[in-house]
């Protein structure tokens, strides 16, 4: 099965979910155009608070549309944009994928793979429990965080539903994606 983009989702505010689009627009060294969390130093709020000089390697986040089954099968309801990714995607193990690893995107665009998306209490304001989906542990008691990949846009494009996904790997040794 060949990877994907099932929904693409962006805004302009800060809210928790993001609003589907026909399109959005990746801009290199920035992230979404028109995103609240676009920009070269850190945009989400925590961020900020620490330091907002930091570089923001959060400037486009993709979960996969597995998770949405995955969380269905425990009676929750979740859809495309609705835990604010701005890529969501089908027939790619995300979670699997090295820290530096390039995503080849539509025509043009091409983000790199920065680390896990650190899922936060909103989780639960959005849907009581639904936190406990997306992050738990496993056998060995690390936390597994389930809530889908950060990336940084290195080459700008549209990007639509049904665009195709070619995944390239970076040199090894490979480096398991870490919270970011």
């Amino acid at each position: 099965m060949s990877a994907t983009v099932t929904a693409v989702s962006s805004n302009g505010e800060y809210s928790f979910t993001k609003p589907n689009r026909d399109s959005i627009t990746l801009l290199a060294g920035l992230g979404v155009e028109g995103d609240i969390h676009a920009g070269v130093t850190v945009k989400h709020r925590s961020r900020i608070a620490q330091d907002p000089t930091q570089p923001n390697l959060r400037q486009v986040h993709l979960i996969h549309e597995e998770l949405f089954t995955e969380v269905a099968d425990a009676g929750f309801e979740v859809a495309p944009g609705a835990l604010g990714e701005n890529i969501t995607t089908r027939g790619i193990d995300l979670l699997g994928l090295p820290a530096g690893t390039l995503l080849h995107i539509g025509e043009a665009a091409v983000v790199e793979v920065t680390g896990l998306r650190n899922p936060c209490i909103q989780i639960d304001a959005f849907q009581d429990g639904l936190l406990k989906q997306v992050v738990g542990r496993d056998e060995a008691g690390r936390i597994v965080r389930k809530a889908g990949i950060m990336s940084v846009v290195r080459e700008g494009g549209v990007v639509r539903p049904g665009d195709t996904i070619e995944v390239r790997l970076p040199a090894e040794p490979h480096r398991p994606l870490e919270r970011v």
